[in-house]
């Protein structure tokens, strides 16, 4: 992220003070008389006195934890925008439209480490939930129990007043189209067109020729291609294409949004576009859940976070920020 390498560059020039700093102190302890600069070692040993005292000084410089450049005063995020402070209030009564009781979920290949580990959350219409954790913790699982492209091994998962445990396979793709999805790598299909990649999410559930063409030149327009319909994937940039994969998982207006690490390959400022788009789609009531590494992003919007460690939750959080966990 933008303050990761800041902070990078900073700690960067620190380092050659320090560097400079222990050079002259060692240079100044350590004297070595009648051996010029270049000349040979001959009679060195005995021209140098004990170093051992002076090497007790040098100060050894190790790797710290990098500082969290988002504390420092008159530090701005490039979310700063989307911090939330007029968000509306989510009424937490009623049906949730996403509901995990008791949750575990045990992969064959791991038998004796769960993925999940007796989860229970309720996620409410129109919430924005970020879902946090290192590589492993369990985030893609719990997405996928929610898609129902898994299954779990105990508990309910219960979506839009479905309970997934039940659930027959044939019925799993009318599940779908009440959820839209957004990932990392985009997930395009590169021989046809933008217009054509949105169109073609409606032309799979059957939705007729006069819905596709109204709906897909709106929701091209919302993310702000509107003038690039009948451009191809590849004529994209990242950002852009993320937008297409945004458009292509609104274009039928799912009341809830499920985000993998959706700026996960793109800099600050492009994320910035996505996330201002998803905060606009959230306000018009979708529900919102991404899992996110993004440590700026989560601090800056506050919204509710959800964070996983080994398969466990160990913090839910309203109005919260990343936490201590990293990007391995």
């Amino acid at each position: 992220m933008a303050n990761h390498f800041r902070s990078n560059e900073r700690q960067g020039s620190e380092d050659v003070d320090l560097f400079d700093e222990t050079t002259s102190t060692v240079a100044s302890q350590v004297s070595v008389p009648g051996v010029e600069s270049g000349a040979g070692t001959t009679g060195s040993s005995a021209a140098v006195e004990d170093t051992s005292a002076p090497l007790e000084q040098v100060h050894v410089v190790t790797a710290a934890e990098p500082e969290d450049t988002t504390a420092q005063p008159g530090y701005q995020s490039v979310f700063e925008s989307l911090s939330g402070v007029d968000a509306p209030v989510v009424s937490r009564t009623g049906n949730p439209t996403i509901s995990f009781k008791n949750v575990t979920l045990i992969y064959p290949a791991q038998p004796n480490k769960p993925a999940l580990e007796d989860v229970s959350l309720d996620i409410y219409p129109g919430e924005f939930v970020f879902i946090v954790g290192h590589s492993g913790s369990g985030k893609s699982s719990l997405l996928r129990l929610i898609t129902r492209e898994q299954v779990v091994t105990a508990g309910e998962v219960i979506v839009a007043g479905q309970d997934l445990t039940k659930l027959r396979n044939k019925k799993v793709p009318y599940l779908r189209r009440q959820i839209g999805t957004v990932y990392q790598d985009f997930k395009l299909l590169t021989d046809k067109t933008i217009y054509e990649n949105v169109a073609f999410a409606l032309e799979c559930i059957g939705k007729p020729r006069s819905v596709i063409n109204a709906q897909v030149p709106e929701v091209l327009r919302l993310v702000g291609l509107g003038e690039k319909m009948d451009n191809y994937p590849d004529q994209l940039s990242g950002g852009e294409q993320q937008r297409v994969s945004v458009a292509r998982a609104m274009v039928n207006r799912p009341p809830l949004l499920i985000c993998d690490e959706p700026t996960g390959n793109l800099d600050p400022a492009i994320s910035l576009g996505i996330m201002k788009l998803l905060d606009r789609i959230n306000r018009s009531g979708t529900t919102v859940v991404m899992a996110t590494h993004d440590r700026e992003m989560v601090d800056s919007m506050r919204k509710r976070v959800i964070a996983l460690e080994a398969g466990h939750v160990v913090r839910d959080q309203e109005k919260g920020g990343y936490g201590y966990y990293g990007a391995i």
